[in-house]
């Protein structure tokens, strides 16, 4: 059973909000993602056709005008405009009154690995082709990662606790996971929190090239990320954002508020490896599920299910694996594990919310999303990857992990809210 916290400690999900490579809504992207849909395709927002990888999960169809004034959509990144038009359904969705009752009872908390990188360089080419008169004032500010959550406190006048989370891969887990423990030593009742990336762009397709760690599969896009299957190659780099509306108990029973789900637990741990590489043992992945189901106070055999990091890189699905079984010994190969990212891509900062956003929905609707394109079975990735169809489960516990560059891993654990 999970720890007995007072009721003002506990942390409650009641408002949901994604723009994903599938789709512009939460719901619509749920669809997706329980037919198996892919959001890999070709890349549109640059000319890829020299790149020895020319896909990408792209968010389609984004007009920014339909959420914001123009002229202020001009003077942010695509991050901030996802951020902000995110936040806006995840608000709706929680029926929060605008504005809020309380604005200093109200925080922000969106992770943003790379922020609006494009803007950064947009303006370095500017200053050396037409000189320091051209440069936008704005470009600057436009580029820095702690814009989305200004944007989205500015926007919605939540005039509490801000910050940004800036951890790799591990982002959006980790900022829903320190939203719930600002909630927890009452700093705050609500936290708008979650992630957000938007990097499709040429050098930072260049980077990952070089690092060999994307995908080639070109010639079909949409089978490209594979998580757990033996002929993977690689990750495929996705945009969107997820965002979620978390609230301290009290406050969403005193105000009727829906509630998805319960963050039961969390954890962030360091590999203190490498740079780039995990683990090859796991062992700080290990740590944070160790420590996430401790802080949640669930016995491991407690886990429905679990939504994988499962990039679709070589290593990394080996060894996410591995830590699985070390932590959750036989029921390792009980427990239903999918990954999301074999249908976005890997959102970076969005995905590990994003991922939450699925599990909490999962927990409410009682069916699991599959692992897509699990073809050829790996003799070292042996569990049970829910592959390719949706499956019917009752989920009560559901764990969700992400691992980022730099060794920097986070964990939560998601629960059926019980009175």
């Amino acid at each position: 059973m999970p720890r007995k916290r007072p009721d003002e400690q506990r942390v409650v999900i009641t408002g949901l909000g994604a723009i994903t490579p599938l789709a512009l809504t939460v719901r619509e992207t749920w669809e997706g993602l329980l037919a198996g849909k892919s959001g890999v395709a070709h890349i549109t927002q640059f000319d890829a056709s020299e790149f020895p990888v020319r896909i990408a999960a792209e968010v389609k169809g984004f007009d920014p005008k339909k959420y914001m004034n123009f002229k202020e959509a001009r003077r942010m990144a695509r991050c901030s405009q996802f951020a902000i038009a995110t936040a806006q359904e995840a608000i709706a969705d929680a029926q929060l009154p605008q504005p809020f009752v309380d604005e200093e009872r109200v925080g922000v908390l969106v992770g943003c690995t790379i922020g609006g990188f494009e803007q950064a360089v947009e303006n370095i080419d500017i200053f050396r082709q037409k000189g320091l008169a051209r440069v936008s004032p704005f470009g600057l500010t436009a580029s820095l990662p702690n814009m989305p959550s200004h944007h989205v406190s500015q926007t919605f006048q939540a005039k509490g606790y801000i910050n940004t989370v800036t951890t790799a891969c591990a982002t959006g887990t980790q900022a829903v996971g320190e939203a719930a423990e600002v909630i927890r030593r009452g700093a705050a009742d609500v936290i708008i929190c979650g992630g957000v990336e938007a990097v499709i762009h040429f050098a930072n397709f260049a980077g990952f090239i070089a690092m060999r760690a994307i995908s080639a599969r070109n010639d079909e896009p949409e089978r490209a990320s594979r998580p757990f299957d033996k002929d993977r190659d690689g990750f495929v780099i996705g945009e969107g954002c997820g965002i979620l509306v978390l609230e301290s108990l009290p406050h969403a029973l005193q105000r009727g508020a829906h509630i998805y789900a319960e963050v039961l637990g969390y954890s962030a741990s360091s590999d203190a490896f490498h740079v780039a590489a995990p683990d090859p043992e796991g062992a700080g992945a290990v740590r944070a599920m160790r420590w996430a189901l401790a802080d949640a106070g669930i016995a491991p055999e407690e886990v429905d299910y679990i939504n994988a990091h499962g990039t679709s890189t070589p290593l990394n699905d080996v060894i996410e694996t591995k830590a699985i079984k070390e932590v959750f010994g036989d029921h390792a190969y009980r427990v239903a594990i999918s990954s999301t990212k074999s249908m976005i891509g890997h959102t970076l900062a969005a995905a590990g919310a994003i991922e939450a956003i699925a599990c909490a929905l999962t927990i409410e609707e009682g069916i699991i999303h599959p692992t897509i394109n699990y073809e050829t079975p790996d003799p070292e990735c042996d569990l049970d990857y829910v592959p390719n169809q949706a499956r019917r489960a009752e989920v009560n516990i559901a764990l969700s992990n992400s691992f980022g560059l730099g060794g920097q891993n986070a964990c939560l654990v998601l629960g059926k809210y019980r009175a």
